[in-house]
C-alpha cells in the first residue's frame, strides 16, 4: 500500500495553500495556473451533477497530499492498523 501512496506523491499535485475547505480547488488552480475562483465555480457546477461532483471531490480529498506530503487516507489506515 505504501507504493500506491508514494506514486500519488510522485505525481507532484498538492493541495493548494489557498484553501477554504480541503484545498482541492486551490491545488488545481495552482497546478493549472488558473484563478482559484474560477476553479471553485467549476467545482460548484460539478456538484450539480448527481453523485459525480461530490464523489470525485471526496475521493480527491482522501487521496491528494497536503503541502507536507501527508495523505489523509494513508494517515487513517496507518492509525487503524496501529490501534
Amino acid at each position: 500500500m505504501d507504493s500506491f501512496f508514494d506514486m500519488i506523491r510522485r505525481i507532484g499535485f498538492r493541495r493548494g495553500p489557498n484553501r477554504i475547505v480541503g484545498g482541492i480547488c486551490g491545488g488545481i488552480a495552482d497546478q493549472t495556473n488558473v484563478s482559484v475562483g474560477f476553479v471553485r465555480v467549476l467545482v460548484l457546477i460539478a456538484f450539480l451533477l448527481p453523485v459525480v461532483g461530490v464523489g470525485v471531490y471526496f475521493v480527491a480529498w482522501l487521496l491528494l497530499p497536503w503541502q507536507d506530503g501527508s495523505i489523509p487516507l494513508e494517515r487513517f489506515l496507518k492509525g487503524r492498523s496501529q490501534g
